[in-house]
């Protein structure tokens, strides 16, 4: 019996001793390899890996041990001091890199001034040997020590083209120390390059400090969501005492108590108190939200002025932050389409350039002139030198990663980086109408009563009726109701099914409900109430009616209102040259004069589930890259079916189960805002892509010499380590860029 997909599990590991791209695609390789192993992702940029795997085939214990057989390790446990573990081996390695590039710098600056201003003193070579030797064996050991690990499993990485790169300089130069009259017997001079050595592992080392500290910006958006997470809460107890204890060991249906200033430590549904919550974190909406008894609060919310207590119903990995936090690392770690072609040349890269050093060394050495084989050897150790697989490996993460961070601070959740990439491309957007484009929630926006009615009265008999129903209509004009009415006994109480609601008042018959109930109680409306309705009916409101005794007494009207953004949002979608389509299960008239106070051209009305769905494939088939957007289970069939899915975040766990993008709020603005993110992470990938390809295109050539015969230019390795390290924090740099555009 073959794996089923709920028996897959997702993970996300970090992964230990990567140095470059042609490291990640040697991990992803081995990993996807291992039975039971579906797919896995290395992300260079993150140092984890994304693996989707069956835990009846394979355990990660299993994962690690096969990583560790080709000299990498892997972080499987998933505990507090785990994370910690990995923060601990990340600052260890960063101090470390610091501390040798710094030593480095300063070494093989004073060879550099010995180089230039004293080479003619007698036996200034052994000082500059002295000075070369503990940068290329103590402060650059890692490189050798990984080019030997990656040797004795039969692969390469940029380790190796620093190795190979400096350590011909060094002995090369050794031996001409030692033994000049092999060159001085041919006519030659005994050159020494200790300090280009010395040089290009400091400026690798120096461009490694950079990338790394470069690397931690690209993931500010996810420590900023971590520190979000308080460590400490309140809990109130059944006497009423309060106490501090660890975030960790709240449990579902405690009472927990939040100060002013405060954050929300976990989910849950406010019992006492009141107060406004800054939720711009999560939401990106900038004012701050009133919390009253019964509204729920999300953890890493901060509260403001007032104080409240609340129950907790998530906690832990439950919560919606912690499931954000999570999607946003996922995503962070997922692949690119694009990427797949970046990780084919990475693979061969590094092959490739040791083949292509060998050739130049061969071509100087047999076609050069008296000078040939030492141009030569300089040659091929500039070539690996300037040979730059960083850069490639880093083109896409990086943006990828600053494109979903970004996001997740404008409440817009990403899932992968394939619909990041695919959104750009939109041409067609679907919305659904209710909780979309309108709010979701039908509110009265008028109430029309007959003339010599007693008012006052009356209004509390409707109110105490419409509480008795669960219809969202009659939520609506309780809701309306409030605050200004106490409710009044009533009598026989019916709910009639699609029409309305009954009762007694005072020995008369009272109804709420629609125009079908009046008639068929035979209640005739006056004149002046049947004309408003019939205008409100026209601006697709709904109207409910209100009868007391033998007479009609009041109508009202019920709309669910467009929300504020709804209009700017579809007329920058529109100015983005996205089509924007409307479909509703709701009456023709009511979808008309939703899609003309928005300025939507095509719309559909009285639609199904299906219905949808199927119209997103009409499109599709037209050769149209769809997005769909909808908050409700009605959506969840499109929402699969579309290129790009969007669940807006008030809205079912199914639609945003399903959907690739979730708007955190319910802000349409976000979809237009969504695009241009997209466009502008595509647009810094195929920048960065560009540079790593041209660099590397023009360099090596450079390195190679194919100047020397026109104008006898030499590239020197000092320049080309420099040059290798620049273009690794050229490519980070320009992703970086992202966070600040608009």
């Amino acid at each position: 019996m073959g794996t089923t997909t709920s028996d897959i599990t997702r993970k996300q590991f970090p992964v230990t001793d990567m140095t470059c791209a042609a490291c990640a695609v040697s991990v992803e390789s081995v990993l996807s390899h291992q039975p039971g192993i579906k797919s896995a992702a290395v992300n260079f940029a993150t140092q984890s890996v994304l693996v989707e795997y069956d835990p009846l085939t394979i355990t990660p214990a299993a994962m690690k041990q096969a990583l560790q057989g080709i000299g990498y390790d892997m972080i499987v446990q998933e505990t507090e001091a785990a994370k910690e573990e990995v923060e601990n081996i990340h600052r260890r390695r960063y101090e470390d890199l610091r501390r040798r590039t710094i030593w480095a710098l300063v070494l093989a600056g004073m060879g550099g001034i010995l180089g230039m201003a004293y080479m003619d003193i007698p036996h200034i070579e052994y000082a500059l040997w002295a000075l070369s030797t503990p940068i290329v064996f103590w402060l650059g050991r890692n490189f050798f020590v990984n080019a030997w690990k990656q040797a004795r499993h039969r692969s390469a990485n940029m380790d190796t083209l620093v190795a190979l790169s400096t350590g011909i300089a060094y002995f090369f130069s050794v031996f001409n120390t030692l033994f000049p009259e092999f060159w001085h017997s041919r006519g030659l001079h005994a050159h020494v390059y200790f300090e280009a050595a010395g040089f290009v592992i400091a400026f690798i080392l120096l461009g490694k400090l950079l990338e790394e500290r470069a690397k931690a910006n690209t993931s500010s958006a996810i420590k900023k969501l971590m520190g979000l997470q308080p460590k400490t809460v309140t809990i109130v107890h059944p006497g009423g005492h309060t106490m501090e204890i660890p975030v960790a060991q709240v449990s579902v249906g405690n009472l927990l108590l939040v100060k002013p200033g405060e954050k929300v430590p976990v989910d849950g549904v406010v019992q006492s108190g009141a107060s406004y919550v800054d939720e711009s974190m999560l939401s990106g909406e900038p004012a701050p939200v009133a919390k009253m008894t019964g509204d729920r609060v999300l953890a890493g919310t901060i509260n403001q002025k007032g104080s409240f207590q609340f129950v907790a119903e998530k906690v832990g990995g439950e919560t919606l932050l912690a499931q954000i936090i999570r999607m946003v690392q996922e995503a962070q770690g997922s692949k690119a389409p694009v990427q797949k072609l970046v990780d084919r040349i990475a693979a061969v890269f590094v092959p490739v350039v040791i083949g292509i050093s060998l050739a130049v060394f061969g071509a100087w050495w047999l076609f050069g002139s008296a000078n040939g084989l030492t141009q030569g050897l300089l040659a091929m150790v500039t070539v690996l030198v300037i040979a730059c697989p960083c850069a490639l490996g880093l083109a896409t993460p990086t943006a990828i990663m600053v494109g979903v961070g970004k996001g997740a601070e404008q409440g817009i959740l990403i899932k992968d980086a394939e619909s990041l990439e695919l959104a750009h491309r939109v041409q067609a957007v679907v919305l659904d109408k209710t909780g979309t484009i309108t709010t979701g929630k039908p509110t009265v926006e008028a109430m029309h009563w007959m003339e010599g009615v007693e008012v006052n009265e009356w209004q509390r008999v409707l109110y105490s009726l419409e509480k008795n129903s669960e219809h969202p209509l009659a939520d609506a004009v309780v809701t309306s109701l409030e605050g200004q009415n106490s409710p009044v006994a009533l009598e026989h109480v019916e709910s009639i099914t699609g029409k309305g609601i009954t009762a007694e008042y005072r020995g008369q018959k009272v109804l709420a409900g629609n125009k079908a109930l009046m008639d068929e109680s035979r209640l005739p409306v006056p004149e002046s109430l049947k004309r408003q309705a019939d205008a409100w009916t026209a601006e697709a409101k709904t109207v409910v009616y209100f009868a007391g005794g033998d007479r009609v007494l009041a109508i009202a009207a019920i709309a669910d209102p467009v929300k504020s953004t709804s209009a700017k949002a579809i007329r920058e979608l529109r100015d983005m040259g996205v089509e924007v389509y409307l479909h509703t299960g709701d009456n023709r008239q009511t979808a008309a004069a939703v899609a003309a106070q928005v300025g939507i051209e095509h719309f559909r009305a009285e639609v199904m589930p299906a219905d949808k769905e199927a119209f997103v494939r009409e499109l599709q088939g037209q050769g149209k890259i769809v997005a769909m957007a909808g908050d409700g289970i009605n959506d969840s069939q499109a929402l699969a079916r579309a290129d790009v899915s969007i669940a807006m975040g008030k809205g079912s766990d199914i639609a945003m189960e399903v959907a690739k993008m979730t708007l955190i709020g319910s802000d349409l603005n976000k979809i237009p805002a969504a695009i241009r993110l997209s466009r502008q992470t595509v647009a810094a990938i195929r920048q960065n892509l560009f540079w790593a390809f041209i660099y590397n295109i023009i360099g090596i050539p450079i390195a190679a010499g194919v100047l020397y015969p026109f104008n006898g230019f030499m590239l020197d390795p000092m320049i080309a380590g420099a040059a290798m390290a620049l273009s690794s924090v050229s490519v980070v740099s320009n992703s970086l860029r992202l966070k600040w555009q608009k």
